[in-house]
This record gives structure tokens, C-alpha cells and sequence, in this order.
């Protein structure tokens, strides 16, 4: 079974073991084994000074990253208008090695108009600038980079509306359609 790395924030939600638990049971279901990063694993890291825990989680989800063969990334906007930066950088790094990447977001809001509903809570600190939006899920780079790597688009909610965080739904049809492409 081909090893997908599950990248995203959902590793900072209350329940982050048990969401793990429930996305790799719908990975299992399509023939994937998933990898879900999270830290319960390493079992001296409450102990450890915050200077050394965060290089253990780096080397650790590095080596995860290293192992699997495709990555299925969460890119629901996160503390902001787009992904979370970690994420982001998990997916650049599956795309430079040329491994597979598919992608979903459980917000289908475009990037321009979370991008402008960002700026009337948190002031624009250049006023002026443009957002290249192009009716895009986020910034034309994400995209770009989730076609290249996997030959599909980001997976939205289907109904044209946003669904809440931590839902399954949209994560489903994504790896669904990721087993399909790998069989093919």
C-alpha cells in the first residue's frame, strides 16, 4: 500500500489523535496507509526545552516525509487567508522530489475574497497592493504546484459553501480520487 503523508494543521486541533485515527481509517479504506504527523510518538518531548522539541518534530515529520510516497495535504485556510506555512512547505518539498500531491480545502471561499475579508480585520500594511486572485482556493503558486504534483485540482466542498475545519467530507473525496490516480 503506498504511504501518503496526511500534511496540515489539523495536528493542532483538541483532538488531533483522534482525527489522525479517523483520516487514516478512510485512507485504509482506499488502499493507502496513511502518515499522520503528530507527537504523541515522541515520548520525551514534553520534557524537552523548546529550543530542542521543535528540531525533534522537524527531524521526525522530515523522516515521515522522507518514507512516503505521496502527500495528501490539508490546505483549509489557516490563522489567516491561506494554508498553513508548514503545510505549505511539506507540499513544495513533495514537489521538488517529484512525488505525488493532492490537496483539499474545506473552504470554498476564493483566495481574493478571504485575502479582503482579512484586511478589514487585520489592517493591510501596505495599502494598495493587489491579489492576484484568478477565482483561485489560494495563491496561484498552491494550485500550480498541487496540478503539477498530482494532475488534480485542490478538492473543495462540493456544495459551493464552506464546511467546518475538521470535517471528513471533501478530505474523503480527495483521497478517493488520489487512489484512483495512483491505480491509474
Amino acid at each position: 500500500m503506498p504511504l501518503a503523508y496526511l500534511a496540515g494543521p489539523d495536528v493542532f486541533l483538541p483532538d488531533a489523535p483522534a482525527q489522525a485515527a479517523r483520516k487514516s481509517a478512510i485512507c485504509a479504506r482506499h488502499g493507502i496507509t496513511a502518515l499522520p504527523p503528530l507527537n504523541e510518538d515522541v515520548a520525551s518531548l514534553a520534557s524537552m526545552p523548546e529550543a530542542e522539541a521543535w528540531r525533534v518534530i522537524f527531524a521526525k515529520d522530515l523522516a515521515m516525509m522522507e518514507r512516503a510516497d505521496l502527500i495528501i495535504a490539508n490546505l483549509t485556510p489557516f490563522r489567516g487567508a491561506s494554508a498553513d506555512a508548514g503545510t505549505l512547505l511539506e507540499l513544495g518539498w513533495f514537489l521538488g522530489r517529484g512525488r505525488p500531491i493532492f490537496a483539499y480545502s474545506n473552504s470554498a471561499t476564493p483566495f481574493a475574497a478571504r485575502s479582503q475579508a482579512q484586511t478589514a480585520v487585520v489592517p493591510d500594511p501596505m495599502p494598495g497592493l493587489t491579489v492576484g486572485g484568478f477565482g483561485l482556493p489560494d495563491n496561484l503558486m498552491i494550485p500550480g504546484a498541487v496540478e503539477q504534483g498530482g494532475g488534480l485540482p485542490i478538492f473543495l466542498p462540493p456544495g459551493g459553501a464552506d464546511v467546518p475545519f475538521d470535517s471528513l467530507e471533501v478530505f474523503s473525496l480527495c483521497v478517493a480520487a488520489a487512489a484512483a490516480r495512483l491505480k491509474s
